[in-house]
């Protein structure tokens, strides 16, 4: 019988580090970054939980705040699965005897697992305007809990760059230079670069807070 498929979303975190720590590529990297974007929404969310109310603030951003991480922690995780899917499919190309099917193949996993990141990283970029108003807004106290969810945040959107930068590169392997990549898919090359500037905007909000998160550093 079959051993059950290991999941984000119905697996333990023992099972799920355990199936990520084998050499089978599914779950990979890129469920990893999902997993990273699942964690930075748990925190965002938790964050924005403890600032409703906090410093006088009537705004009811926290709330609002706290319901899109709620629901980013759930999208994360199942984009988390479905790379794992396309990872298994990235693979498997792979694996197939040259020719013109095993081109082919490569050819559709590679845009696949790219277009998958792809939607990670718009995820992690999307967030990261609701951290910031909590590094700014939020309940002080929790501002330690602020630079770890960029962190994981950071993490998320560098897995997604470098997915997809490695996904449109394995194009060459079925015959496609990178130039005519560029030609052909304008828009997960774009995201590359969107994703880049996006990691620079999270590391001088991290830089900006880092004072109140670890003072010791000052003294």
């Amino acid at each position: 019988m079959d051993k059950p498929e290991v999941t984000t979303q119905d697996s333990t975190v023992e099972e799920w580090t355990r199936a990520l720590a084998e050499s089978t590529g599914s779950p990979g990297g890129g469920a990893g970054t999902g997993l990273m974007l699942a964690v930075a929404a748990s925190l965002t969310s938790m964050v924005a939980g403890y600032s409703e109310g906090s410093s006088g603030d009537d705004s009811g951003e926290p709330g609002r705040i706290r319901d899109r991480a709620r629901a980013l922690r759930r999208e994360a995780l199942r984009l988390a699965d479905e790379d794992a899917s396309a990872s298994k499919a990235f693979g498997a190309a792979f694996r197939l005897e040259p020719g013109p099917e095993r081109d082919e193949a490569i050819r559709n996993a590679s845009l696949e697992a790219a277009a998958s990141s792809a939607v990670l990283g718009e995820r992690a970029i999307e967030a990261i305007d609701d951290l910031a108003w909590l590094a700014t807004n939020g309940n002080r106290a929790l501002v330690a809990d602020v630079v770890v969810a960029f962190g994981a945040l950071r993490a998320a959107v560098a897995g997604a760059r470098t997915n997809i930068s490695f996904d449109l590169g394995s194009l060459r392997s079925a015959g496609t230079s990178l130039e005519q990549v560029r030609e052909q898919q304008p828009e997960l090359w774009a995201a590359v670069e969107k994703l880049n500037t996006a990691m620079d905007r999270i590391d001088a909000l991290a830089a900006g807070i880092d004072h109140r998160a670890a003072p010791t550093d000052a003294a």
